[in-house]
């Protein structure tokens, strides 16, 4: 279904995708307008979108900094390597608490992780998991000092 929603998509579902992806309340009058379609055109697409697989949810963008998960860290893995040990691992990763990315790499690391945590305790607890799980061959982690730019949105 994915190579399909790359092939359907035109110049209404890519405005319609922009406004979402900014306000995933948008009035569907003003989407339409946007978009020069009827307003039960959008909303059509809208389902549309949604049942390929395109929109796969809708989100409140919270502040973490306002919630106390103020410590980002970033940590780049070694798995110990073995049959499908990057699916078993990375499900793994995935599950702690805090961690909101974890992606699979080509290189010298095999994944990069990003947590968010409470303080220090909580990012040393958050490590200390990671590292002491028998996948696990070998960790680096780093702690943003500053986030300059953070964006989960989709070039459209």
């Amino acid at each position: 279904m994915r190579g399909l929603a790359k092939r359907v998509l035109d110049a209404v579902d890519l405005t319609i995708l922009k406004h979402l992806q900014n306000n995933s309340k948008a009035p569907l009058d003003k989407i339409a307008t946007a978009a020069g379609v009827p307003k039960a055109t959008i909303h059509y697409r809208i389902r549309r979108l949604e049942r390929i697989g395109v929109i796969q949810g809708y989100y409140a963008r919270v502040d973490p900094i306002l919630l106390g998960k103020d410590y980002v860290a970033v940590s780049l893995i070694r798995g110990k390597y073995g049959p499908r040990y990057h699916e078993r691992l990375g499900k793994k990763l995935a599950a702690i608490p805090g961690v909101w990315v974890v992606y699979f790499l080509f290189g010298d690391w095999d994944f990069l992780v990003l947590t968010r945590s409470n303080n220090r305790e909580d990012l040393a607890g958050k490590v200390e998991t990671i590292i002491n799980m028998k996948e696990v061959e070998r960790g680096a982690t780093q702690i943003v000092s500053r986030v300059v730019k953070e964006d989960p949105r989709v070039e459209v």
